[in-house]
Order: structure tokens, then sequence, then C-alpha cells
């Protein structure tokens, strides 16, 4: 079983190790691809027709100097181009949650969603932050994926993946969460003026707001929260709408 580890943390965050250990413990076909520094909310931007550095740290470990889908992009058509893909890509575990409008903004996410472009099932990693990490939580990552990976009859589907978000405390009871609202970018800050020429910077944060069984309520009860999550398809417009625009 081949399985691809990418995050938005980069190459030498704390998750994505805790997340490579899990993994070995499954397979000892595993590879890393992850940004060869922090690139949170970059969703799934890829670099197009711009050069990309890809750095070999270990044997089957590279940084990329692009944003966490290109570690996706780079592994599929350089890494693998002549080879077997993987069977499974993770990404993360991402130093904080990410719900709500995050699916979009999410580089984590992004990965996931990129894995699924080239049709490999995909599950992203998500924990709050200042978590209360113990050497267990691998073995408890490695379990709740050898059960996905088990079950993905009843999860994988055309550009669908799983987003993940895990509580403080593991191991966690996994529940169905509703996507909730927690937006962040609320406000900017003025950081410096010149004549017509302002300097502004949106600071980290979020509102912490919640709603019952949306991912921050399941979590603040101290389950995992698991959301299905798809870009594939479209909803038809209302006929009226249509027959008004003819």
């Amino acid at each position: 079983m081949r399985i691809l580890i990418a995050n938005d943390d980069g190459i030498d965050a704390p998750g994505l190790a805790l997340l490579e250990r899990a993994a070995l413990k499954i397979s000892d076909d595993v590879w890393v691809v992850a940004p060869s520094a922090k690139r949170t909310a970059a969703g799934n931007s890829l670099t197009i027709a711009r050069p990309l550095t890809m750095t070999r740290l270990a044997e089957q470990r590279y940084s990329c100097s692009g944003t966490p889908a290109d570690c996706v992009l780079t592994a599929m058509t350089w890494l693998f181009k002549d080879g077997k893909r993987p069977d499974l890509v993770l990404s993360g575990v991402n130093d904080g949650r990410n719900v709500g409008e995050d699916i979009a903004y999410s580089g984590t996410l992004g990965i996931a969603r990129e894995a699924t472009f080239w049709g490999i099932p995909a599950i992203g990693f998500s924990r709050v932050k200042n978590a209360e990490v113990a050497e267990s939580d691998a073995d408890y990552l490695t379990k709740l994926i050898q059960e996905l990976w088990i079950r993905r009859p009843d999860w994988v589907a055309e550009g669908e993946w799983l987003s993940i978000n895990l509580p403080s405390k593991l191991p966690a009871a996994l529940r169905a969460a509703r996507i909730g609202r927690d937006k962040v970018g609320l406000f900017s800050e003025t950081l410096k003026e010149d004549g017509d020429v302002t300097e502004i910077m949106v600071p980290r944060g979020r509102q912490d707001s919640s709603t019952p069984g949306d991912e921050n309520t399941l979590m603040a009860e101290g389950f995992a929260a698991i959301n299905r999550l798809k870009w594939a398809g479209e909803s038809p417009l209302p006929k009226a709408l249509l027959d008004a625009l003819s």
C-alpha cells in the first residue's frame, strides 16, 4: 500500500511527523512531500508556469517550494510519473482546526481535494491548537486510518474526501459533524501609510462561534468531528431563473 503525506504547515511541522509515524505502522511504502515553509490558507492554489524546487531530504521525503496542493501535483507529475501512484493521500495533521469556511481556505483540505482530482482517496486531518499531545496519538491515528481504509467503499466516491477535526485529547470517538460557520479574517490592521500606498495585515484569529452539532461543538465535547466533503457535481439552476434570463 503506497501512502502519500503532505501538509500546509511545512516539512518540519510536528503534525506532519505524527501523521508519518502513524502511516509507517500501516505501510513501509510511505512518501512525504511537504512545503518548505508554512503555507496556511493557500486553498487549492497551484504554481503554474513558474519553477518549483524539490529538495530530497531522505529516501522518500521531499520538500517543495510551492503550495500544499503543489505537493500532490509534483508527486503525480514527477515522483510517480513512471510508477505506481499512491493508494491513499493523507494531509495534516494541521496545527489548528479546519471548520466552516476553512473548507475553501484550508491548504490541508486543498491537498485532499487535489488528490481527488487524480482519483485518489484522501483524508485531511486537523487538530485544535495547544492539544494535549501524547505518544499514543500515533497509535490512535493508525487505527483510525486502517478502519477507514477497510471501509473505503462506504466513503470513497468521485470528487469526495474526508475531513477529520481532532479534539485536544486522544483517543476520541468519531461523530459526524454539521458544517458550521466560524469566519477567519474578520478585520485588518493598518501597518503603514505613505501617501496613496497603505500597508495592511489581516491577523490570525477566528470568531470561535459554534452551533449545536457543528465541528466546534463536537470537539468541545471531546469528539473527533468527521465531514464527507465534495467538489464534483453541480446544482441545477431554477427553471424560473433561466426563463427570466432567456
